[in-house]
């Protein structure tokens, strides 16, 4: 007998298409690792026994830091007790403060990320599917937020947000600067989706179906919930998986000039500015965040990229 023909739905063969892209998988696996050591940081640390804020170098001087603050031992003081090696002048642990960095940022850039989504959809497909005065206003807001240099504006505008409500002279929170780099990411980064849905859903709301859905009564809600947004999740999860690697960057290099996460706190940004002032003498002490940056954005680009392909395989080169 031959053999049964079976249907698959759109979500089953783009997860067959997704599953033979061996960039993909792994690329996912990489990305899937890296969030598990984010929210398992306090257990790791546990574990491994150590903390980020001690300062081991100076618990006993002259065995773990020399006579000008750098690592007693060659590579930047790795060993079986410190897999990292501790960093310079104070002497903490590279490792913990890897892990509560990766902690810290992708904390700040996936809520962010999940803000500028929300909100690139509520304001995109509004302005799509409403049109006329509301597409106009919507459309000349989005074109002033866009008209800011974004990486002038994300400098510029930290300091003043943490000024409303820390005064001149005090020490700023680390749970206020969390929120205020947050609100300053979500603020700037939702407008690129927006524009992308805004055409789509302009092109969608002409389309035959959703014509039909309108001629048998059905509500604009009913019709963006269940003719719009079906069609829409190619590009909101493409744009997804581009955008919250940009958003990591973004908040390291905030706090690499000292406008985002400031000691003690672990941060990528941060362990980067570290390394910027100890190069010279000990490299070692950036090698590792920086390593995990290069591996944790290129694994993200690239699942992004076969996300795409899998949803429309004609985008594959």
């Amino acid at each position: 007998m031959p053999a049964e023909l079976v249907g698959r739905s759109p979500g089953q063969l783009m997860w067959r298409r997704f599953k033979r892209d061996r960039a993909g998988v792994v690329s996912a696996w990489i990305v899937v690792f890296f969030f598990v050591v984010a929210l398992a940081a306090p257990l790791i640390s546990k574990l491994y026994g150590k903390d980020p804020t001690t300062t081991y170098g100076l618990e006993v001087p002259g065995e773990l830091l020399n006579e000008y603050g750098y690592p007693v031992k060659p590579n930047g003081g790795i060993s079986a007790d410190f897999w990292f090696g501790i960093e310079p002048t104070l002497g903490r642990d590279v490792f913990t403060q890897l892990v509560y960095g990766i902690r810290t940022s992708l904390l700040i850039a996936t809520a962010a990320t999940v803000l500028c989504v929300l909100t690139g959809i509520v304001v995109g497909v509004t302005a799509g599917y409403v049109g006329g005065r509301t597409d106009y206003f919507l459309g000349r807001f989005i074109d002033l937020l866009l008209a800011f240099p974004s990486q002038l504006s994300f400098i510029a505008f930290t300091p003043v947000v943490y000024s409303l409500f820390v005064s001149p002279g005090k020490e700023t929170p680390t749970s206020l600067r969390v929120i205020t780099l947050i609100l300053v990411l979500w603020v700037l980064g939702w407008m690129g989706l927006a524009r992308l849905l805004r055409g789509q859903v302009l092109s969608l709301r002409e389309r035959e179906f959703v014509e039909a859905a309108r001629v048998t009564g059905a509500s604009p809600w009913r019709i963006i919930s269940r003719e719009l947004l079906p069609n829409l999740w190619t590009p909101i999860l493409v744009q997804s998986t581009l955008m919250l690697p940009t958003t990591v960057t973004i908040e390291a290099g905030l706090s690499f000039i000292g406008v985002g996460i400031l000691e003690p706190t672990p941060d990528w940004g941060r362990m980067f500015a570290g390394g910027a002032r100890y190069y010279e003498s000990d490299i070692t002490y950036i090698f590792f965040p920086g390593l995990a940056m290069i591996v944790f954005v290129v694994a993200f680009n690239l699942l992004g990229d076969s996300v795409r392909d899998a949803f429309d395989p004609r985008t594959r080169r």
